[in-house]
């Protein structure tokens, strides 16, 4: 059973709209109301200081730097640090890293779509990292996407796939295995820099971690086959129960697309905010993403969570009311 998601619930509800229900319920019902109650809403940690553990499992330490950095033949240290960034409103560069962030609005009135298009060009597929709510691996773990990037010194960073509230889905983040419960079409990103939309029940998480698999998301549907808007995207539905609704109509949506080899460009489009943005359809959305250039794209967690932060700042204006809602993992670039 997957857990309530805000993008799947008609008329806005928000997932504080469902733990209420769910406690209403618990206070009638007992038993099974008592067992949703913490499936679905108390934290359960599994993994703490996840930093840590990634060190540990990857021969890493906290930074990222390898543990067994060497000397480079000119005498230099391996892990010296590169020339400084260069930051502005929009923009930022590192070495051969580059985020660049726009804003497109679309349509007139009550029709009017705002997006955000973050384009962004890696020195190396592994800068583009991932990191959860708390620093902790579990269920119904959250923070707002702002915060778990300032705690991780983010440059960059949009929400992830919401892992926390399902228990189904393949989760390998920055090369560890978390969960190997393969249930839907996933996205694999690779160290070489490939990015491919997948079928988790055809794989497991230890064969993609030996095929260079870095990270993995696990939401859905994929967008675009080939640079073409996928056939039967306006159909389908992700995690249609314990209250959930469809996905379809117009939403607010973040999307990953790929345009080459460690080249990505993600969106985040507010929706449910008429006269400043109502949101896209799926096939909407993945129109935004063929323009933008992708051969690939992939829907993520969206609703409430669909949120966009760059250098200290909130980009988007969520929901219209400018509030992040909680989610459980993000994805980011640090800053160097």
């Amino acid at each position: 059973m997957t857990p309530p998601q805000t993008e799947h619930r008609k008329g806005g509800r928000t997932r504080r709209a469902v733990i209420s229900a769910v406690l209403a319920v618990t206070l009638s019902a007992g038993g099974a109301a008592a067992w949703a109650l913490d499936r679905f809403v108390v934290p359960h940690a599994e993994i703490t200081n996840v930093s840590e553990y990634e060190a540990s499992q990857t021969g890493t330490t906290t930074n990222g730097s390898t543990t067994d950095a060497t000397s480079a033949e000119d005498g230099t240290s391996a892990d010296a640090s590169p020339a400084a960034a260069v930051v502005t409103d929009t923009s930022y560069t590192s070495g051969d890293t580059g985020v660049t962030v726009s804003t497109v609005t679309t349509g007139s009135g009550d029709d009017t779509v705002t997006y955000y298009v973050a384009d962004v060009v890696l020195d190396d597929a592994t800068t583009l990292k991932s990191a959860f709510a708390e620093d902790t691996y579990g269920e119904n773990i959250t923070e707002t996407t702002s915060a778990i990037a300032q705690d991780h010194n983010a440059i960059f960073a949009i929400n992830g796939d919401y892992y926390g509230f399902r228990d189904t889905g393949i989760v390998i983040r920055n090369g560890v295995v978390y969960r190997d419960e393969g249930a839907r079409q996933g996205l694999a990103f690779y160290k070489d820099g490939t990015v491919k939309v997948y079928d988790e029940t055809t794989t497991s998480a230890e064969q993609l971690v030996a095929d260079g698999v870095w990270n993995t998301l696990s939401f859905g549907p994929s967008l675009l086959d080939n640079g073409e808007i996928a056939s039967g995207i306006e159909d389908v539905e992700v995690d249609t129960n314990f209250g959930n609704h469809s996905i379809q109509g117009e939403q607010p949506r973040t999307a990953v697309g790929v345009i080459d080899e460690n080249h990505l460009v993600f969106v985040v489009v507010d929706g449910r905010s008429p006269g400043y943005s109502a949101g896209v359809t799926m096939n909407g959305l993945a129109g935004i993403m063929k323009d933008l250039g992708a051969t690939t794209a992939y829907n993520i967690d969206g609703g409430g969570s669909s949120t966009m932060y760059f250098n200290g700042s909130l980009v988007n204006n969520p929901l219209g009311e400018n509030k992040e809602r909680g989610t459980s993992d993000i994805l980011y670039i640090a800053q160097s």
